[in-house]
């Protein structure tokens, strides 16, 4: 899984007189690349044992670096294997968007080896199994993401990628330092050992310490408040499939750090900072959706509302429950599948009017651009939560967590943060409707409706306006299908994860 897209990014080096030697060729190899990735990521879900879900499967155990104690050690069980198969999905669904809709910016021979790396650093960090391999992989996905943006995004790209690229380096420091004082204190630095240790040779104090070192560094890529300011600015200023592959997998791996590494390795730790980990959360949940009402831009609007939405999935790892983390993985993978599919949504209307600015596109996009429309609608309903939608659940479990937090917690403050959270879901649905009544209702007006009459009068325009492309509906499509079948039937999601959660705390 991890080999393929390797081979498919150094092809890219090959020169374009000799291989590949149009734009359209470059863009149906990534496709075709990607694609077989994800082959291999349905072929370990079919080959994944679901009666064993908490024991790591599938496993890769070879020696790396002896004299450290270092190991090429890979592996996946229940609390990964989601995020490997959402990550390969998203990766070749980015590669079939660009297929009709590449960005803007030429190089697509760059921009394909860039993808290619991009999924090699997101697969790997969900599936090592080593804290220096982990690390390895988890720094892999900043250079090409930083390039992605500073080449292909637009106005203000500049200034984006630099404070992408400086807030999560700085992460990254803190992260290493933790981990390398859990390695040297622990004599190894092999996860499933460690974490089958639950804290067993590491003092009170290292463990405080380390979580907060390797706190910080996955805080920053979750992103929390107040480490989240290079998160509006990197959404807004890069391309589709940037902004898809960034909230819909890059902000995952922070989340995931925080559950596959730092509870299990440092659980006394974990105690003392979960308080201020809850406070923290709140403060996202109901930032985000303020920050939101706030804004004008749909792109800039659906960037913030994943503070808010992340600060439910940290509000759920906070409670330190299995009902908590098991919230906090189920809105990993629903924040996934809606926010992705919202921004190949936003892609869509930037593409078709020039512009995300809500004020200038208008109303009445329902008459102009129906199917488009419709399917936004879709989306925003299900990111405010509505039942029977993916969105729903992962924000109920963590509220539920909060009110019966670990019996170590101070329970009253939880409640609190129960409280205060719940109001960041009513404003959540606030600032979801008011995009709506400004964009899909009411009379047209603005840049959708000027387009839809251009249409209508036979002048040609970007992309019709009331027409989807094929490589749209397959894009979506998934996206839209997975978001309501999580939604519906969660006990497919739950029962995978729910056993890996339990051994997480020591449970069977």
């Amino acid at each position: 899984m991890l080999a393929i897209p390797l081979a498919g990014a150094l092809a890219m080096l090959v020169p374009a007189h000799r291989f590949l030697r149009t734009d359209l060729a470059v863009r149906a190899f990534g496709t075709a690349v990607s694609g077989a990735t994800l082959l291999v990521a349905i072929s370990a879900l079919t080959a994944f044992d679901f009666g064993a879900t908490s024991r790591m499967q599938l496993e890769v155990d070879r020696q790396w670096a002896s004299a450290i104690g270092l190991r090429f050690h890979l592996g996946v069980d229940g609390i990964s294997l989601p995020l490997v198969v959402l990550t390969a999905l998203l990766t070749f669904l980015c590669f079939l968007y660009t297929l009709r809709h590449p960005p803007e910016g030429g190089r697509i021979r760059l921009l394909t080896a860039l993808l290619l790396v991009l999924e090699i650093g997101m697969l790997g960090t969900f599936v090592a199994l080593d804290l220096v391999l982990f690390f390895v992989f988890f720094e892999t996905v900043l250079i090409p993401m930083y390039v992605v943006i500073m080449l292909w995004g637009g106005p203000g790209r500049r200034a984006a990628a630099y404070k992408f690229i400086l807030y999560t380096l700085l992460g990254s420091g803190f992260l290493l330092a933790g981990m390398l004082l859990v390695g040297a204190t622990a004599g190894t630095l092999d996860m499933t050992e460690l974490a089958a240790r639950h804290g067993d040779g590491l003092t009170r104090g290292i463990q405080i310490t380390a979580f907060a070192l390797m706190g910080i560094g996955f805080a920053v890529k979750a992103p929390m408040w107040p480490l989240h300011t290079w998160l509006p600015d990197a959404h807004t200023a890069a391309p589709t499939v940037g902004s898809v592959l960034l909230a819909g997998v890059l902000l995952k791996m922070g989340t995931y750090g925080l559950v596959r590494v730092t509870l299990p390795l440092a659980p006394e730790g974990a105690r003392f900072w979960a308080p201020w980990l809850g406070l923290l959360a709140v403060i996202g949940i109901v930032y985000g959706a303020l920050a939101c009402l706030a804004q004008r831009d749909l792109k800039r609007m659906i960037a913030y509302s994943s503070v808010g939405h992340m600060g439910f999935v940290l509000l759920g790892i906070a409670t330190l429950t299995p009902v908590g983390v098991n919230a906090a993985l189920f809105g990993n993978i629903a924040h996934g599948l809606i926010t992705g599919l919202l921004f190949f949504l936003a892609g869509s209307v930037k593409e078709r009017w020039g512009t995300t600015d809500m004020d200038a596109l208008g109303g009445g996009m329902l008459g102009t651009s129906p199917r488009l429309a419709s399917i936004l609608t879709f989306a925003s309903v299900a990111s405010l939560g509505l039942p029977g939608l993916a969105g729903f659940w992962g924000e109920m479990l963590a509220l539920l967590g909060a009110y019966r937090p670990h019996a170590d917690l101070p329970r009253e403050t939880f409640v609190t943060f129960m409280v205060v959270a719940a109001l960041g879901a009513l404003l959540t649905a606030a600032y979801f409707l008011r995009m709506l009544a400004k964009l899909t209702h009411g009379p047209a007006d603005g840049a959708a409706a000027e387009a839809g009459a251009a249409v209508r009068r036979g002048r040609e325009t970007r992309v019709p306006a009331a027409g989807v492309s094929l490589q749209e509906y397959a894009a979506w499509t998934p996206l839209i299908a997975l978001t309501l079948l999580v939604g519906l039937w969660p006990k497919t999601l739950l029962d995978v994860t729910t056993g890996p959660v339990r051994a997480l705390f020591g449970g069977g």
